[in-house]
């Protein structure tokens, strides 16, 4: 039986150069099997408001999302170290509100660690949940959350000024006692820089082949959407959007032809039971079946109707 990774392990996977795989699962079957073929860590995202509930940003998910989802995909995969997001408005409005909806998601939901969006203005928080002993993932680059403030889904770090900004938040969040750090569409360049500069495990999502690990979505991976839209920093595995649409439209097909269900579907008896015919009046004898007064035959034709 293999045996969840812990943070003091992850930080030596980065010493040795062993490359950490992170995905993103959001349900009891998706994390049995993501478990099932070796990943590192599952991290409960709030990616799930896009790719799950069908959200056109992370910003509506809620905390109780979180815990739902968690729970499920904990169930799914009980060897496999779970991290799971902090929605938004759910820290930076105070200590103790940070402190009691990280519990939350830990006690109710079965993660192992949280994750926060932000750099050095999350710091302080970063600092209070690892105190409290919540391990605590940081995420920098494009953060979600903000996408209204950064002005949509863009590449970080392209000008001198981004960069070191990305690298100042960086070590706050080591500093502050983060475990690791998640860096989203990131240049490489500045992505391996940060990498190497700390001594922290950072994954990456678009930000190249300098991290120390690489997450995607689930969805993503498996094309499992309609319609699938092509991400530049994403490689895909497998369509299953298309074997899904293809499955379904192969049993309507059935269903509306009467091809299913076959015989090879449907349940038989060895005999015809002599009650079914006194039930529906088809003895042999005439007025067999019908129901006298008070025999309470009626009652039972009518409960099988």
């Amino acid at each position: 039986m293999r045996k969840r990774l812990t943070i003091t392990a992850m930080k030596k996977m980065k010493q040795e150069r062993n490359a950490i795989s992170v995905v993103t699962a959001y349900d009891y079957p998706s994390a049995k099997l993501a478990e099932e073929a070796g990943i590192d860590v599952i991290l409960v995202g709030d990616s799930l408001g896009n790719v799950v509930l069908g959200y056109d940003t992370t910003i509506p998910v809620t905390i109780d999302d979180i815990v739902y989802h968690t729970r499920a995909v904990a169930r799914g995969a009980q060897h496999t170290f779970i991290v799971a997001d902090m929605p938004f408005m759910t820290y930076g409005i105070g200590r103790e509100s940070t402190l009691r909806n990280a519990a939350k998601i830990m006690q109710e939901g079965g993660a192992q660690a949280v994750k926060l969006e932000g750099g050095a203005d999350i710091a302080e928080d970063v600092a209070a949940l690892v105190k409290a002993g919540i391990p605590v993932m940081g995420h920098i680059g494009l953060t979600p959350q903000s996408v209204h403030q950064l002005g949509g889904y863009k590449v970080q770090g392209k000008l001198d000024q981004e960069a070191e900004r990305l690298l100042q938040d960086a070590k706050a969040l080591e500093e502050a006692g983060a475990f690791s750090i998640v860096l989203e569409l990131v240049t490489e360049p500045l992505a391996t820089l940060i990498s190497e500069s700390l001594s922290i495990p950072v994954i990456g999502i678009g930000a190249g082949r300098g991290c120390d690990g690489q997450v995607l979505v689930y969805h993503d991976i498996l094309q499992y959407a309609s319609p699938y839209f092509e991400k530049k920093f994403v490689k895909t595995y497998a369509d299953i959007g298309s074997t899904i649409r293809h499955a379904i439209e192969s049993y309507v097909a059935d269903v509306k032809t009467g091809a299913f269900p076959g015989e090879e579907h449907s349940f038989q008896a060895q005999a015809k039971p002599a009650a079914v015919d006194s039930l529906y009046g088809g003895g042999a004898q005439a007025g067999e079946g019908k129901s006298k007064p008070g025999s309470g035959a009626s009652k039972e034709g009518v409960g099988l109707s």
